[in-house]
């Protein structure tokens, strides 16, 4: 979708309590080795095959190669992975069929191009493969990704979903475009760091509350990084949340909340996105 579209008084598209369905969902917060991919992989597996019963599984940013910037740049020609025909894509895409689950792990993607991509897979049962890109990225990656252009939405049998990565849940603009487009679930993998698990919680709940959609936090607790996952309901509320250690946080989100909370309040069709964005009178748009 566009950025912002106007008006906004259409809201998000497809959302009724008739048409909305329990969504079970597991949160995965687990250590993993930097650098052993092969190994990650197969704990992925694992992890899916003891979680089968959900209906969406999300792992965390660079789940697969472990984030580490100075072990992606020294062993990108070994790391990194084309997104449709690699290693990872070929076992989400198989694990997401075997299991009918929806799947969203972060990856190191190689792109057409050659340059090296911050990106997410999102595999679903019907054998759909999509991939995100990280749009914003933090300072320090900037010499080492390349950044996406895409805000898209991804419809799953688990609930349309709007990507994000990490860093992007400081931009309250880019989960509200997802709404627009119809986003259901915001899914944000993240690898934040250590003694900054205020920001996951602040954030979480705030691109929540805001849209009035769901979201979902899944943090690295690798060393150097906060753990605290966090799962947040249309109001704002917590669903579910984890410390520091290894865990898989486990819960159903009802998205038949999401018209009722925007029938209380309607916030998002009453915006009026000139006036934030332009700068200027809508009158004069």
């Amino acid at each position: 979708p566009n950025p912002l579209p106007h008006p906004y008084r259409q809201g998000c598209r497809g959302m009724t309590a008739e048409n909305a369905r329990p969504v079970r969902l597991a949160v995965v917060q687990h250590v993993m080795p930097v650098g052993d991919p092969e190994h990650n992989r197969k704990h992925l597996a694992d992890i899916v095959a003891e979680h089968g019963n959900a209906d969406l599984i999300v792992f965390p940013e660079m789940f697969v190669p472990g984030y580490d910037l100075n072990v992606v740049t020294a062993r990108s020609s070994d790391l990194a992975e084309h997104a449709r025909t690699g290693p990872t894509a070929r076992l989400v895409k198989d694990l997401s069929k075997r299991h009918d689950v929806t799947i969203v792990v972060g990856f190191l993607e190689r792109a057409e191009d050659g340059k090296l991509c911050n990106s997410l897979l999102i595999a679903a049962p019907g054998g759909n493969l999509a991939t995100y890109r990280k749009s914003h990225l933090f300072p320090a990656e900037l010499p080492v990704f390349e950044a996406g252009h895409e805000l898209p939405v991804i419809a799953t049998p688990a609930g349309i979903l709007g990507p994000q990565i990490c860093f992007e849940h400081a931009f309250p603009a880019i989960a509200t475009t997802q709404a627009l487009g119809g986003a259901e679930i915001l899914v944000i993998p993240s690898a934040v760091g250590a003694d900054h698990e205020h920001l996951i919680e602040v954030r979480t709940r705030a691109r929540a509350q805001d849209n009035q959609i769901f979201a979902i936090a899944a943090n690295s607790n690798s060393p150097g990084f906060c753990g605290h996952s966090l799962v947040v309901d249309p109001r704002g509320r917590v669903l579910a949340a984890a410390g520091l250690e290894d865990a898989v946080l486990c819960t159903t989100l009802d998205l038949s909340e999401i018209p009722a909370e925007r029938g209380r309040e309607p916030s998002l069709r009453m915006g009026r996105p000139n006036l934030y964005i332009l700068g200027h009178r809508e009158d004069q748009a």
